[in-house]
């Protein structure tokens, strides 16, 4: 199968694109500088030079050349909803495949550190987190491509980590960097579910086998806590752990990364175990503790 990985270069298109490769199919991925065009060519992903903003047309010609489209970028609000829009005119009517990666964030919680009884299936009804509102717009045209000719589909996973990750477990351990102590907001009882980068990459093999036209797949496969996590950490170093008011957190991890670390975003993965099989094989976040790269995050800068 031809594929393009739109995000090939990334944390998350980048592990999905090396799996797809890994498994026989042949597989371009979108490169914005000649080093990410090298870097893809060494792992044996054909590189395409191009970019959402001046050089989207090239994408798009890219992606009409593919059986299979994974749409995995990190792009702004205009750019995501101008691409995706652009990529469904120039594949309706194809039978081709879009597989769109959103993510839990567009429904999470601001609870401030505070547990949250909300947990979300797929088919669930959500209020979008309202930086993320931009997002759910974009799953939900992908998903209504479905109706013609496109087998589109949705993979909205949790908090996404793994070797390589810059999620919670990372971010608290810089805050230890900049603060002394391993850092939460409020109690620490928010809880965003989180699922193994490895999980994930099959989790896309399996939508692609199995998938059904204008889906939406959850993927998870457990929870932990911040104050948890912020414990653990403090143990590795031998520091206190600390709690943060939502102020002090953005002197730690700026605006964004205080709401993120703030929130709680609970899901359930229910269509994607009953309709594509799918069963995580990492369950524990955890067990990332104690490594040297991110005992490395916790070292101020001289």
């Amino acid at each position: 199968m031809k594929v393009c990985v739109v995000g090939a270069t990334g944390f998350v298109g980048g592990a999905l694109a090396r799996h797809l490769s890994a498994e026989g199919h042949t597989v371009t991925g979108l490169a914005r500088t000649e080093g990410a065009a090298a870097t893809l060519a060494s792992q044996g992903i054909t590189p395409v030079a191009g970019d959402l903003a001046e050089r989207r047309p090239t994408v798009i010609e890219a992606a009409r050349a593919a059986d299979t489209v994974v749409y995995a970028a990190q792009a702004g609000p205009e750019q995501e909803t101008a691409t995706v829009q652009e990529l469904i005119r120039a594949l309706t009517g194809t039978d081709q495949t879009l597989l769109f990666l959103s993510g839990s964030g567009v429904l999470v919680q601001r609870t401030a550190g505070a547990w949250s009884p909300d947990v979300f299936a797929e088919d669930d009804p959500v209020t979008p987190e309202p930086l993320a509102a931009y997002r759910k717009a974009a799953e939900d045209t992908v998903r209504a491509a479905a109706q013609h000719g496109l087998r589109a589909m949705v993979v909205r996973p949790g908090l996404i980590w793994g070797p390589g990750d810059h999620g919670h477990v990372p971010m608290v351990y810089r805050s230890v960097a900049a603060t002394g102590a391993a850092c939460y907001i409020g109690e620490g009882l928010n809880t965003y579910s989180h699922v193994h980068i490895d999980d994930v990459t099959r989790r896309f093999s399996l939508a692609l086998d199995k998938g059904r036209p204008g889906g939406l797949y959850h993927a998870v496969a457990g929870e932990t806590p911040n104050r948890w996590i912020a414990e653990r950490v403090a143990a590795d170093l031998g520091v206190e752990a600390r709690s943060l008011t939502l102020r002090e957190a953005a002197d730690v991890w700026g605006e964004f990364g205080a709401l993120v670390m703030g929130v709680s975003g609970r899901i359930r993965a229910v269509r994607a175990q009953r309709d594509l099989g799918w069963r995580p094989r990492h369950t524990d976040m955890l067990t990332m503790i104690g490594e040297e790269r991110l005992r490395r995050l916790a070292v101020p800068a001289r």
